[in-house]
Formats: structure tokens, C-alpha cells, sequence
């Protein structure tokens, strides 16, 4: 692994697949929420009939709502990474938070855009409060005080691989297919075009921070990882399945089989990876190749 001298006695590593990770944020992930044109947006929204207004008033509701969470939430994770001098890591990590931060903006740039300033939560279901009001934050406030292995693969599982890996993987792939297939809406869009690159870099990190958990502690794979994992797939496909009401179908011709397909399908392939880390060595683990970010 090539190293560059730093003040730590370690070095960077530049060819690290954190590292990479970093300069292709600083690369490509520079937009800005401010700079999106929602001139059309406001006009469909006018034009829209109730049901089509309240069914995208639901999932902006969801995004927004999740997006301020993790917001919130994801500071112990930088702090717990941080501590153990895990410098390349960090450095990604900054770009994560700032992008998250941009999220948040961007539904909130929207919601403003249409004109809406009512109470989100209202729209929001129990099922989805459980994650984002309980779950989430109780596992990343838990790296406050106990950063240990264990703590940090089940913080992670939680916030990559179903908040990020599953729950908004579906939605944006539910919600940009509508809008398309309707026409309308097209600085949504395109802020979400945005988000979902961004979120491929984030998941793509967690998938790493999991992989290099599972080869340095392998017990963590069966004792913590697929145990939350299991814990959490039926609420993961209950807040999927709770996006697709009548209303819904009706208001854009939604096909519930298809995202919960693909629901599905980000679930397998998660949980395929991490099998797959165990009895790699960690500097595989470690190692970027260009296909591998030209997947990010």
C-alpha cells in the first residue's frame, strides 16, 4: 500500500480505498441545492391533482424526516472512527457528513419551492419512526461512550446497509421512476439524481468499514451483523410496502412488486458482500481497484 508522509508516524495511504473514496467526493460530488431550478417544479405541483400532492407531500415527508436524522446522527460514528486514528477514513467521513447536510437542504429547498410549511410528521408511520426515532440514534449515540468493535459493526449495519443500503435505495428508485414515467417534476429529479450518487459513495463506505470489522473480528459477522440484519428486514419491508397505498398506485401507476423486488434484491446483495469478507485478508480489504469505484 502506497504511502505519502504525513505528521503521523503511519503516513496516508493514497491508494486505500477510503482514501479514493474522498477524492472522488471532492471529484464529483460538489453540487449544490441552491443552484437547482424548481420554476417547473412549483408549476406541476399547482397542476397536480390531490391524490398525486399528497402521495409526493408523503415521501418528501420521508426523505426529509430521514435525512435530518441522519444528519443528526452520524457525528459518534466520526468520532468513534477518529479515535482509533483511522485518518484516510476520516477524511471520507467529512465529506459524508457535509453531503448528508446537503440532503437536508435540498428537501427543504423543495418543500419550499411548492410552497409547503406544514407538519412532516403527521405523514410519517410508526413503522418508519421506529428506525429513524428509536433504532437509529440509539445505536450511533451508543458510540458516545463505547466504541468497540462490536458497537461500531452494529451502528454501521443499521445506518449503511438499511438506511442508506435498503431504505433510501428503494425510495429514491421508487420516487425518481414515478416522477419520470410522469414527467414532471424535474428539479426533484434532478436533486435526486444527485442524492442517489452521493448515497452510493456512503454505502460504499460502509460496506468497506463492514468488511474490514468481519476480517479483523470474524465473530462479528454471524454474532452481530446478520443478527441485526434479521432483526431489522421485516420493519425494512414494512416501511417499503406501507409506500405503496391506493393512492399511490392510482396517482402515478406505482407497481408495488417491482420495488419490493428490488427491495429485496438490496437486501441479498448486502448481506452477499459481507459473507463473502470473511477469510479475506485485510489488505484485500483495503485494496481499490478502478472497477470497483467505477461502481461508487
Amino acid at each position: 500500500m502506497r504511502k505519502t508522509i504525513t505528521a503521523t508516524p503511519r503516513g496516508l495511504m493514497v491508494d486505500s480505498f477510503p482514501y479514493r473514496l474522498y477524492q472522488k467526493a471532492k471529484k464529483v460530488g460538489t453540487w449544490n441545492p441552491a443552484e437547482i431550478d424548481f420554476t417547473q417544479d412549483a408549476k406541476d405541483w399547482q397542476a397536480a391533482t390531490d391524490t398525486q400532492r399528497q402521495s409526493i407531500l408523503r415521501l418528501l415527508s420521508q426523505f426529509q424526516a430521514g435525512e435530518e436524522a441522519v444528519t443528526l446522527d452520524l457525528l459518534p460514528l466520526i468520532m468513534a472512527i477518529a479515535k482509533e486514528g483511522r485518518i484516510e477514513e476520516e477524511m471520507f467521513l467529512t465529506t459524508f457528513l457535509f453531503e448528508e447536510a446537503k440532503h437536508t437542504e435540498f428537501f427543504r429547498t423543495v418543500l419550499d419551492a411548492i410552497g409547503e410549511k406544514g407538519e412532516l410528521n403527521l405523514l410519517l408511520s410508526d413503522s418508519y419512526k421506529q428506525v429513524f426515532h428509536v433504532i437509529l440514534p440509539e445505536t450511533m449515540d451508543r458510540l458516545i461512550t463505547d466504541q468497540s468493535p462490536e458497537a461500531i459493526a452494529d451502528a454501521s449495519t443499521v445506518y449503511n446497509m438499511f438506511v442508506e443500503g435498503v431504505l433510501a435505495e428503494t425510495g429514491y428508485f421508487s420516487f425518481y421512476k414515478s416522477l419520470e414515467e410522469s414527467g414532471i417534476m424535474p428539479g426533484l429529479l434532478e436533486g435526486i439524481g444527485h442524492l442517489k450518487r452521493d448515497e452510493s459513495r456512503h454505502i460504499g463506505y460502509g460496506t468497506f468499514l463492514l468488511q474490514r470489522l468481519i476480517c479483523e473480528h470474524p465473530h462479528l459477522l454471524d454474532e452481530v451483523i446478520l443478527k441485526r440484519m434479521a432483526e431489522m428486514t421485516p420493519l425494512a419491508l414494512q416501511i417499503v410496502e406501507e409506500g405503496f397505498d391506493e393512492a399511490d398506485m392510482e396517482a402515478f401507476g406505482a407497481e408495488p412488486e417491482e420495488v419490493m423486488n428490488f427491495a429485496m434484491k438490496q437486501l441479498q446483495v448486502r448481506m452477499d458482500i459481507l459473507q463473502r469478507a470473511k477469510g479475506k485478508q485485510l489488505n484485500e480489504i483495503y485494496a481499490a481497484s478502478n472497477h470497483d469505484l467505477s461502481l461508487i
